[in-house]
């Protein structure tokens, strides 16, 4: 009796090694082998095309600022700070006052981390800052104040403005669940990890 089921043992190891091969060449060719879970990627990776349509949906956008500024925004081109971790906002911007004797044309660049907002599971835009504003001409003298509108401009148009947000499915799989961890930026793509929850 042993040495009946010692052969049929044999074959079913056989098998059983054979398909967990040819399942890992399957996996492997998916690109989704992970030590999380073999059907739950470790990490998701968004181009920055992905990114700059998210991003572009915001756009055109007008405001005034607090009864003085009447600002709006175009042509937004989004870019990657791996060094610092964040992602940048190119917008070119046109300022109309009263205070000033014809309208301002200019460009402005933002920054800004990304974090995981968990109530909306999406990637968000999290504290917004403006690094650079550029104006023409004449309007060097108001410099200050144009500074001033688009820091405002900044918080109120991008602050927790999601870029991806995540499938219930991508995050859930044999009833375990599933989070966004660490959110790096790279030169091509911004990566977040998936661990469990």
């Amino acid at each position: 009796m042993t040495q009946t089921a010692a052969p049929t043992r044999r074959r079913f190891l056989l098998a059983a090694l054979t398909g967990c091969s040819a399942l890992g060449i399957t996996l492997s060719l998916a690109a989704c082998a992970t030590s999380t879970f073999p059907f739950i990627p470790s990490q998701y990776t968004f181009s920055q095309r992905q990114v700059q349509e998210a991003v572009q949906r915001k756009f055109p956008y007008q405001r005034t600022i607090s009864q003085v500024f009447e600002v709006a925004l175009t042509h937004p081109v989004v870019g990657f700070l791996p060094d610092a971790n964040r992602i940048s906002v190119q917008l070119d911007a046109r300022f109309v006052s009263p205070f000033m004797p014809q309208p301002v044309d200019g460009v402005f660049t933002l920054s800004s981390e990304l974090a995981y907002d968990a109530t909306g599971k999406a990637v968000v835009l999290r504290s917004p800052t403006v690094d650079h504003v550029s104006v023409s001409g004449d309007a060097q003298a108001y410099t200050q104040q144009i500074n001033a509108a688009a820091a405002v401009l900044a918080t109120q148009l991008l602050n927790n403005y999601p870029i991806y947000t995540f499938k219930p499915e991508q995050l859930q799989f044999g009833g375990v669940n599933y989070e966004p961890g660490t959110i790096t930026i790279l030169t091509n793509g911004i990566r977040v990890q998936i661990v469990e929850k």
